[in-house]
């Protein structure tokens, strides 16, 4: 009876081990820089642009640029929101605008099978990095 409880445990075991597994994380966007310049006009100010493309299923975790953002879709849907606003859906031609004091919450792609691209242009202080952690 001992043996048939232990072959009964060592059964279930890697079904423990399954469920104790966290769900897998959004794939992560890709991102490419395009430009990056500074603004004689704006000291300490430069302008960045670059390309982001989520998978299939990608997002962004909760973050800030300290800067003014502008994202344009080129492909797919994207959903983007920062806190205290509303989520909205945005396709090829649309735009959305992120101050620098907005945290950037919500930034995924709407669809879980086609990828989304879009460009993101930024106006920053030069050498501060394009992506911040939450304060």
């Amino acid at each position: 009876m001992r043996s048939l409880c232990s072959l009964v445990l060592l059964a279930l075991l890697p079904l423990t081990s399954i469920a104790a597994t966290p769900p897998p994380t959004a794939p992560e966007p890709i991102v490419r820089e395009v430009m990056t310049r500074p603004l004689p006009e704006q000291p300490g100010k430069e302008a960045l642009i670059l390309t982001v493309q989520y998978p299939p299923g990608g997002a962004d975790p909760v973050h800030r640029h300290d800067a003014h953002g502008f994202v344009y879709v080129l492909q797919g849907r994207i959903v983007m929101g920062v806190a205290g606003g509303r989520a909205v859906t945005l396709g090829p031609g649309e735009a959305f605008h992120e101050g620098p004091d907005d945290l950037h919450t919500v930034g995924r792609n709407a669809s879980q099978t086609e990828p989304a691209t879009f460009v993101v242009f930024l106006i920053k202080d030069i050498g501060k990095p394009a992506v911040l952690p939450p304060r």
